[in-house]
């Protein structure tokens, strides 16, 4: 007896001490769950099929799947792992059967196999008390089996393009990172290169999920839609879009207008999510301004939508894939400048420099800045300052959107521009009027 215990590992030696101790209550409520998992999935794969396709598993094999995967568990945690590996290799072998068979019958693709032998191993996973871990399994399992047509519709929209800006994001987040050293330099002692490099990564991360996100959606969802999206991208980029694109079709100004409000609308949002990200204590003042803007963005896109009383034009906006290996290093640059800068600043001019910082810092991205700043915050800046400054840099890139606007625009957008990010440019300069009279 104890020879056998020994051939075990140490997890099942422990699992097989519980199964002496506890009673057949908790076992049979293991067994249940188990149960449910497979019936959780088994009904998918029944929903799922075609109905003059026949499949090895459905909504009643999938839990009697579950229920070996369980009894074999609790078999081997008496006996040796040795039965678990020929049992397991045994189903495996049937299953791999039952693919060459459909194969033949010209059913390619082994999804349901793999669910199956997923579902096996889970239900030894909830006896081995992984029952958390099963679950969650369980319910990515079925996610991916769901969304089957929505994944290979978006398949079908990545490029070639697109492949290459992830294995360069998977590039510069796994090979370059951690080759960079964790100290920081200059005269400030601000300049670290892998948190830098971090915050590239970081960025840029944001920026294709947003373009992720247009692809798998589409861009020619409508306007605002897109004015939504993109400015998960970039709301410059956006700005630059739509106002072009409303020289081209000049009836539809006011809806490209809305565009470009509601994705500086969604830039407070954005700004919020990486100060979090960064520095989460800066966030419990931030989100007071950031909450009020974007409301208030909301507000003024609505009541100009109102206005319109047009339906937003189903016109499809070019977006690029935002990640290239050069805007990554350009950004990683502007980045270390801007920190610097920020540090100078503050150090010989006081709070005015370190203002005007942020607020030419805003006329290229606010993204910079706002990093820059929730790490000096932690480093000892004021957080009432490091949020005026953030809303100044804000105020300064709604300034260039509407100068983009004015440049690239029709004539009929530039009123409902103005009006847009008019109100979200006042709004921001009476908060600030507000803070500094506190």
């Amino acid at each position: 007896m104890q020879d056998s215990i020994k051939l075990l590992p140490d997890y099942l030696v422990s699992t097989r001490n519980v199964l002496e101790s506890e009673d057949l209550l908790i076992l049979v409520q293991k067994l249940a769950i188990a149960i449910f998992i497979g019936l959780f999935i088994g009904l998918e794969r029944e929903f799922s099929k075609p109905e003059e396709e026949k499949i090895f598993a459905g909504i009643r094999t999938y839990p009697l799947i579950a229920i070996f995967g369980f009894c074999t568990a609790l078999i081997t945690s008496f006996t040796s792992e040795w039965v678990y590996a020929l049992l397991l290799l045994g189903f495996t072998i049937l299953v791999t059967s039952s693919y060459i068979f459909s194969a033949r019958q010209g059913r390619h693709g082994g999804t349901s196999e793999i669910s199956i032998l997923i579902v096996f191993l889970l239900g030894s996973l909830v006896f081995w008390n992984f029952i958390i871990l099963a679950a969650v399994i369980g319910v990515i399992v079925n996610l991916f089996l769901t969304l089957k047509i929505q994944f290979h519709a978006f398949v079908g929209k990545i490029s070639a393009e697109d492949l290459h800006a992830a294995l360069k994001l998977a590039i510069i987040t796994v090979i370059v990172l951690p080759l960079l050293p964790d100290k920081t330099y200059g005269p400030f002692d601000v300049l670290n290169p892998r948190m830098i490099w971090l915050m590239v990564i970081f960025i840029s991360g944001i920026s294709f999920l947003g373009y992720i996100i247009i692809k798998f959606y589409g861009k020619n969802k409508g306007i605002s839609i897109t004015g939504l999206m993109g400015g998960m991208v970039s709301s410059t980029a956006v700005a630059v879009a739509l106002s072009k694109k409303s020289k081209e079709n000049s009836e539809l100004s006011g809806n490209f207008a809305v565009g470009i409000v509601l994705a500086s609308t969604v830039m407070y949002g954005r700004i919020l999510f990486v100060t979090f990200i960064i520095n989460p204590g800066l966030v419990s003042t931030l989100w007071v301004p950031m909450l009020l803007f974007t409301l208030t963005g909301i507000a003024v896109s609505y009541f100009l939508h109102l206005k319109i009383k047009g339906e937003n034009a189903k016109d499809g906006i070019n977006f690029r894939n935002p990640f290239e290996l050069k805007s990554a290093l350009l950004f990683g640059v502007i980045f270390g400048a801007i920190i610097f800068i920020s540090k100078a600043a503050e150090v010989y001019l006081g709070e005015g420099g370190l203002y005007a910082a942020s607020a030419l810092a805003g006329i290229t991205s606010v993204d910079a800045i706002v990093i820059s700043l929730a790490k000096l915050t932690s480093g000892g800046l004021s957080v009432k300052t490091a949020v005026i400054a953030v809303v100044l840099a804000t105020i300064s890139n709604n300034i260039v959107k509407a100068i983009i606007s004015l440049m690239f625009g029709s004539q009929g957008m530039r009123k409902y521009i103005f009006a847009g990010l008019g109100v979200l440019i006042l709004s921001s300069l009476i908060y600030l009027l507000i803070i500094f009279m506190i």
